[in-house]
């Protein structure tokens, strides 16, 4: 399990590990409570990474639960605020640390080398929750717009479907007389 990357245990909505997976007909799998929640913005019953029709109520992929369960299990002992903890490219150590000047992560040989001189810096812990507020926070009209465009693509495609009927309707008039 150590040779599997953390990212084919996370959801690609919420970008945590997988809880109560779900798998969709196109093999795509999300937590199920991030599914159904878009499916509430998005009042289509789709794929959030490629957009293909899914089924309303997608099994459970009980495969995908219990690696993930096993992982969770692994490393219960450390923090999982992402479900792994990335390794400093520069000295090999783990990033706990948060650099708010740089903002960027930072390990403990970092936050004491000249580079981040005189710099403040938080557990990652501590700045994840209010990075993803703040994500969550600039998503909300994101999700708006999309409603609305959206709206206005279903406006659309019911124009085409008018404009077709109406050109039919004209051709069979036409050969009629």
């Amino acid at each position: 399990m150590d040779s599997l990357p953390v990212e084919e245990l996370s959801c690609p909505v919420c970008c945590e590990i997988f809880k109560n997976p779900v798998v969709l007909s196109c093999s795509h799998s999300f937590c199920k409570e991030c599914l159904q929640q878009f499916w509430r913005i998005t009042k289509t019953p789709e794929c959030p990474v490629c957009r293909q029709s899914a089924k309303s109520e997608p099994p459970v992929s009980l495969t995908l639960k219990n690696v993930c369960e096993s992982f969770l299990k692994k490393d219960s002992n450390e923090v999982p605020s992402s479900g792994s903890e990335e390794i400093c490219s520069l000295h090999s150590e783990k990033l706990k640390l948060f650099c708010l000047e740089d903002k960027q992560p930072a390990c403990l040989v970092c936050r004491d080398s000249q580079q981040h001189d005189n710099h403040k810096f938080r557990p990652i812990s501590e700045v994840v929750s209010s990075y993803k507020e703040e994500l969550n926070t600039a998503l909300k009209p994101l999700q708006v717009k999309l409603k609305h465009h959206e709206n206005i693509k279903g406006e659309f495609e019911k124009t085409v479907r008018h404009i077709k009927v109406r050109k039919q309707n004209s051709e069979s008039f036409s050969l009629q007389l």
